[in-house]
């Protein structure tokens, strides 16, 4: 049988669980590995006992788990989860390890040494978040440049970050994006019901409750906005709450129409996309942003900071204000909440974004990232990747 026909046998790691744990790296595995095991691989997730308890199961989908112990704390979980995953999938033996972001990529050198083919999908620089300290940015400063350098595959979800990676290392990646599905619309309100909402009147924003996401800027532009009759819903909460989610808590409690609805997931999160008025994203770092791309995929009219992996989406500019400018922001939101949006223009955004790539061709793709990984190597696992001059297209 051909290299092309056999079917691989995958280890992921990096994430912490799935489904319905909250994450953009949880959420883009779930939609991924389903698909990648529909292709033929045996997908087996290295997750993290704490966020997914024994009563959730052994698998999902066809897509097995594999829980390893890691510290439930924010400046261990990641290094010692992935420290760990990488002795057991050396134990295991799979065709490729696909590491998830580049924290988790710190310990590719590692798999190398271990004689793994190692595949890294790089998320966006997260050593950018506003919630890191010195010793965790240099962490993943070097998580990214060992990950992108001791991988036999990378891979990129946006123009922005592939261009940071041949610019910086002088490597190709190969660009694979987050991919859309456009769902059911539901047409219940159940959710609604038990928030006090109604269905048109309300700004959301979901993710979860870290400093990069700027919800203080949001909670400000609302009440400068003032909206008669609206509510802003926040939907999300913190893995590790701190200062940061108490001074939210208190910005919340002080602002009239404020609702801190929690993690969501399911129907309920299906019914607030459904039935909001304004979507709103007002980070100051993503990488390709999931919770972006799903509004739009339920037709909302959106509003986002302009940081490059928002623009990148290609919306026109009055969906887009200067990350951090307040007044801009409830411009906007004025703008939009005195507009309503028709069915009519729900639906044309819904078929816009069913233009950009499905979960099955991103799983395709993936694939065929995996095939090329595993090639026989030249050298040994210690040769550097093939570099490109960083003016190459």
């Amino acid at each position: 049988m051909s290299a092309d026909h056999l079917a691989l046998r995958v280890i992921m790691l990096g994430l912490r669980g799935f489904p319905n744990v909250q994450g953009g790296v949880e959420v883009h595995a779930e939609h991924l590995c389903p698909h990648l095991k529909e292709l033929g691989c045996d997908v087996e997730v290295i997750v993290r006992s704490s966020y997914m308890p024994p009563d959730r199961g052994d698998e999902w989908q066809g897509v097995r788990y594999q829980r390893v112990w890691c510290p439930k704390t924010s400046g261990l979980e990641t290094i010692v989860h992935s420290f760990l995953g990488v002795l057991v999938a050396a134990w295991q033996r799979p065709d490729v390890l696909h590491i998830q972001a580049i924290g988790p990529a710190l310990m590719a050198p590692l798999a190398r040494l271990l004689g793994l083919h190692v595949v890294v999908t790089h998320h966006g620089p997260d050593y950018e978040r506003e919630k890191w300290g010195r010793l965790a940015r240099m962490a993943l400063r070097a998580g990214e440049a060992w990950g992108m350098r001791f991988s036999d595959g990378r891979i990129v979800i946006s123009q922005t970050i592939r261009k940071l990676v041949r610019e910086k290392y002088g490597l190709n990646s190969d660009l694979i994006p987050n991919g859309v599905t456009l769902p059911d619309v539901p047409t219940s309100t159940s959710a609604l019901e038990k928030l006090g909402l109604t269905p048109g009147r309300y700004v959301l924003m979901v993710g979860r409750l870290v400093p990069e996401k700027r919800h203080p800027d949001l909670i400000q532009a609302f009440a400068d906005a003032r909206l008669a009759g609206w509510k802003l819903v926040f939907v999300g909460t913190s893995d590790h709450p701190d200062a940061y989610t108490e001074l939210l808590a208190a910005r919340a409690g002080a602002t009239a129409g404020v609702i801190m609805a929690g993690f969501q997931c399911g129907l309920t999160l299906r019914e607030l996309y459904a039935h909001a008025g304004i979507f709103v994203l007002p980070s100051s770092h993503e990488g390709l942003p999931i919770a972006l791309l799903e509004a739009l995929s339920f037709g909302l009219p959106v509003v986002a900071s302009d940081i490059p992996a928002h623009l990148e989406i290609g919306l026109n500019d009055a969906h887009y204000f200067h990350v951090g400018d307040v007044s801009a922001l409830a411009d906007r939101l004025a703008s939009f909440a005195h507009s309503p949006w028709p069915l009519e223009l729900r639906e044309k955004t819904r078929s816009w974004l069913a233009q950009r790539e499905d979960w099955r061709s991103i799983a395709e793709r993936t694939l065929g990232c995996y095939r090329k990984a595993i090639e026989p190597r030249r050298g040994g696992p210690h040769v550097r990747p093939r570099t490109v001059p960083p003016s190459a297209a």
